[in-house]
């Protein structure tokens, strides 16, 4: 039991919004009267917060170097959105050629403020600031202050289709492939963290109590088939949530398993001392802006085809939620410290507040005081947390 008491205690931040967002959940469902999760909400709350699982994803790795943010991934969202829409729906492109001339402009955009922030050392704040301007600025330029749209089906499908159900039939009382998906998802997760625990125990590294490993599993494989209950009982998995599915697996993996990974949390623990090892900090840094410039590229796309439309004021108030998506996930405002899961809970954390209170009819004004509130907590844990850990 003591050792179970130890693990917690030293890694409470990781499992706090965890348990927050559990809590959160039982009380809009509960005041919602079960409207909350209704298997069509559900889905609709994850293709509704796409774009806040995206960019979480990248703003993460940014923070993990020191700190730093991106304040314009809002605006490269809107002015990606109308290249979408000057490219196929003025223009006529193939949906195929639109897209891929989005993403390249998308890691052009990196390029150009990460040589800025990494090489010129501009302070990330005021570069992303000016591509918040330049980039809205173009973006109106760009439509002439005009909405552009409808996108033809293929290109709305990449936020509003769905898996077909390959596996099952029109009789069927729920979608077959959605309840095959989570299962081998389910069989991959447990084998993958029972190979991950050998070769940490092999190679000396400290684990987590057997007792609490088992709960862990229990937890996530028990959430693998709510969800996939969730989805296989409305219409399916949408194609959205592959996407985001594999950039958490991805960038999961990069972060925790590779090299580069390990570069990020040496830059933000200590840039000073990673120099002093042989890490080219300048190259980490660059590398993190490119990334954020095509992971903004992605959420324009997905949020374009939402929307079915190129609109100058799409993308107001993205970096707002990415960032605290990363701070309420247990992100470190000094950097170093921070995981793609914990961005994805914050995500959902958000998800679920905005979601639950405009079921509840509440306004605006109040969600956003609320957000504000939940965020100030967070990052105020992290710092205490922190205080007493010394």
């Amino acid at each position: 039991m003591g050792s179970i008491k130890d693990f917690l205690r030293n890694n409470i931040r990781q499992y706090a919004m965890l348990i927050a967002l559990v809590f959160i959940m039982i009380f809009f469902q509960i005041t919602t009267e079960g409207v909350l999760l209704v298997p069509m909400n559900v889905t609709n709350l994850v293709l509704q917060n796409a774009y806040v699982f995206i960019l979480a994803i990248g703003m993460t790795l940014c923070i993990l170097t020191g700190g730093n943010i991106d304040l314009s991934v809002g605006s490269v969202v809107a002015f990606v959105g109308a290249l979408c829409g000057t490219f196929i729906v003025t223009m006529k492109m193939s949906v195929g050629v639109g897209i891929a001339f989005a993403l390249v402009i998308g890691l052009a955009i990196g390029v150009w403020q990460g040589f800025w922030i990494a090489y010129v050392r501009l302070p990330a704040f005021i570069v992303t600031l000016a591509g918040m301007l330049t980039f809205r600025g173009l973006t109106t330029f760009m439509l002439k202050g005009l909405t552009i749209g409808p996108f033809p089906e293929v290109f709305q499908q990449i936020s509003s289709g769905f898996v077909p159900d390959f596996l099952g039939s029109e009789e069927s009382l729920y979608n077959v492939t959605a309840i095959a998906a989570g299962t081998v998802i389910a069989v991959l997760y447990v084998l993958s963290q029972l190979r991950q625990r050998v070769r940490r125990k092999r190679n000396g590294y400290e684990c987590s109590p057997a007792a609490m490993f088992a709960a862990q599993l229990a937890l996530i494989v028990g959430v693998i088939a709510l969800a996939t209950f969730w989805l296989a009982s409305y219409r399916g998995v949408p194609i959205v949530f592959i996407i985001i599915g594999a950039l958490i697996v991805a960038y999961s993996f990069l972060t925790s398993s590779t090299v580069p990974g390990r570069y990020l949390y040496a830059m933000g623990g200590n840039e000073k001392a990673a120099q002093l090892s042989g890490i080219n900090t300048n190259k980490v840094l660059f590398l993190a802006y490119v990334n954020m410039g095509v992971l903004s590229a992605i959420a324009g796309i997905a949020v374009a085809s939402r929307l079915n439309a190129a609109s100058p004021l799409a993308g107001q108030n993205f970096e707002l939620d990415a960032i605290a998506a990363c701070f309420i996930g247990g992100a470190s405002a000094t950097g170093g410290i921070g995981t793609i899961g914990g961005a994805i809970i914050g995500a959902l954390v958000m998800g679920v507040l905005n979601n639950g209170m405009s079921l509840l009819g509440i306004g605006s004004d109040i969600q956003q005081f609320v957000k504000g509130m939940v965020l100030l907590v967070a990052v105020a844990f992290d710092v205490l947390s922190k205080r007493k850990a010394r």
